[in-house]
């Protein structure tokens, strides 16, 4: 299975009202520093396979989109899922960082 493909399969299970990181997403499909990557298939990806993908965070525990009326809709989607945004887009990764099983 590809990194790719590992990606995809990791974004597909988080679960509503959690997230994950870029970098989380990248070491656990075996790139620790394709944290870019995992950005690439969720531009290129999200639609064709139904990704969360406002699910997917930076490391800070932030939202990472610069464009305004992106940060709103991920922003709004997380809170639809019960998660707590706080105005300036951040939010508690001791809280809601999904830490899914890693099957070797």
């Amino acid at each position: 299975m590809s990194f790719t493909e590992r990606a995809v399969a990791l974004i597909k299970q988080i679960p509503s009202g959690k997230v994950m990181t870029y970098g989380q997403i990248a070491r656990l499909a075996g790139s620790p520093r394709g944290a870019r990557q995992v950005v690439r298939v969720l531009h290129s990806m999200s639609k064709k396979y139904k990704l969360p993908w406002h699910r997917v965070i930076n490391s800070k525990g932030e939202i990472g989109f610069k464009d305004e009326e992106m940060h709103l809709v991920q922003k709004h989607s997380l809170e639809a899922e019960g998660i707590i945004v706080s105005s300036d887009g951040k939010l508690d990764l001791k809280v809601y960082l999904y830490e899914p099983e890693v099957h070797k």
